[in-house]
């Protein structure tokens, strides 16, 4: 199973109408939406949940509040769960206003995140 084009689809039509120059990059089955060459946020295939889940980069400051959410679930591949993201369950998004809030949560952590040190070419 892919992701969720038609979530693609809302997600870059959202990032360009908030006037936001972005990047995308393929990553193990899902898509992951880049600022400023640090990852915004992604669409993930959860096997466990079995549905393409957004995968948004917000930060620790607003991750306490987000994860009160019921559509909200700690971003966890590892049995350790990564600190300042979050997987939001598809009736967490449904709604434009709601993917569009979760969308303004990692634009404004974007700023403060700390980019991937770059790859070595060989």
């Amino acid at each position: 199973m892919a992701y969720d084009d038609y979530l693609a689809e809302r997600i870059r039509r959202l990032l360009k109408e908030k006037r936001t120059p972005f990047e995308e990059m393929k990553m193990m089955g899902g898509l992951c939406f880049k600022v400023d060459n640090k990852m915004l946020c992604g669409i993930h295939i959860d096997k466990k949940y079995g549905d393409s889940l957004l995968m948004a980069r917000i930060g620790e400051d607003a991750y306490e509040t987000a994860i009160r959410n019921k559509h909200c679930l700690p971003m966890d591949f590892t049995g350790r769960p990564m600190r300042g993201y979050i997987f939001v369950t598809p009736e967490g998004f449904d709604a434009e206003e709601d993917l569009s809030h979760f969308l303004d949560l990692c634009l404004a952590f974007n700023p403060l995140a700390k980019s991937s040190k770059p790859k070595k070419k060989k």
